[in-house]
């Protein structure tokens, strides 16, 4: 799969005769007790998976709704489309990676953040326990799924290197997204580069085998992963809207971490493609591992610090996917987004 993979290059917009709350005339409905919503669109990084729930289950206990939204939740086709769609108003608001955000704006797109929820990055090498990589050293000599261009593989290299190696060491055979798993399974790569709250449990699922992480963050190299971001327009013209928007997923966030088996549970019927339960759970466990860095401990999902921003713009300037690094506060809109 992925979701978050984000290609270098920006892809076409597509034209869109109308948009959502996006546009100057917000529709707006009725709840069972009669208050006023905001009819607001939401579309996520790709098809639902476990990360997700949080939606469902905000929108399942009327948290939303609470805040004077009336959500639509949509799948996504993977972060730099929903970074391009957010920026064009196509959609109210997207969930998307931090690289894709980082690298849209430097290529000029109008989008911003409005926090980061998933701030410890869930990038990680993921293969079968039995292939006995426990640790970085022992990646060396192996061959690793990856796909040319996205985060992941942009960032391997700086992983690497913190930790005593260079890209001569690993192989890295190009995959598509949608057949690492399939790689891994059949023996052509002993690993793959993804994310922890993704794949890794999809994979253990299909093979019935327990797979193993070695997780960039626990090994020198963190950086922020999917959060919540507008575009320009939306930004301007509904800021009000901005504002509750970014309390109510905070709310709705901070509501699931406190009863993930319900919030999963939520999550019924959302997509044709949607993960057996199991999956699910797993995802959402391993996703709520990742809410904050130690500067943002203890404090609500969503709340960011500008050194955690830096840090992350440092990385993808590294990696070359940010050619043109700007303040923290050209990319995350710090007057709407959660004060900690």
């Amino acid at each position: 799969m992925h979701a978050r993979r984000l290609l270098i290059g920006v892809v076409p917009l597509a034209l869109v005769a109308a948009t959502a709350c996006g546009d100057e005339d917000a529709s707006t409905t009725t709840s069972d007790s009669g208050k006023k919503l905001d009819k607001v669109t939401l579309t996520l990084n790709w098809y639902p998976y476990g990360e997700h729930a949080p939606f469902y289950y905000g929108k399942q206990q009327k948290i939303f709704e609470k805040h004077g939204i009336d959500l639509d939740i949509r799948a996504g086709q993977g972060s730099q489309k929903t970074v391009q769609a957010t920026a064009a108003g196509q959609t109210d608001f997207g969930w998307a990676d931090t690289p894709a955000l980082l690298a849209g704006v430097d290529q000029g797109v109008q989008v911003k953040s409005l926090g980061v929820f998933l701030q410890t990055t869930p990038a990680s090498v993921q293969s079968f326990d039995a292939k006995g990589i426990d640790g970085p050293a022992d990646l060396k000599g192996r061959t690793i799924a990856g796909t040319a261009g996205d985060a992941l593989s942009k960032t391997f290299p700086i992983f690497l290197k913190k930790n005593g190696m260079g890209e001569s060491d690993v192989t890295v055979q190009n995959t598509d997204p949608a057949g690492k798993i399939a790689a891994v399974i059949s023996g052509k790569t002993d690993g793959l580069l993804g994310y922890a709250s993704d794949q890794g449990p999809i994979m253990q699922d299909k093979a019935k085998k327990p797979v193993s992480y070695i997780r960039f963050s626990e090994h020198g190299l963190n950086f922020y992963s999917n959060g919540l971001l507008a575009g320009q327009k939306l930004l301007s013209s509904k800021p009000e809207v901005a504002e509750r928007m970014v309390k109510a997923v905070s709310e709705a966030w901070a509501a699931a971490e406190k009863a993930p088996e319900p919030a999963v549970a939520a999550m019924e019927g959302a997509s044709e493609q949607l993960p057996p339960k199991a999956v699910l759970s797993e995802q959402f466990a391993t996703t709520l591992t990742l809410l904050h860095t130690a500067a943002t401990e203890g404090k609500a999902p969503g709340v960011n610090t500008e050194a955690d921003w830096q840090q992350t713009i440092d990385v993808f300037a590294e990696a070359g996917m940010v050619t043109k690094p700007k303040a923290a506060g050209e990319y995350w809109d710090t007057e709407k987004a959660l004060k900690g």
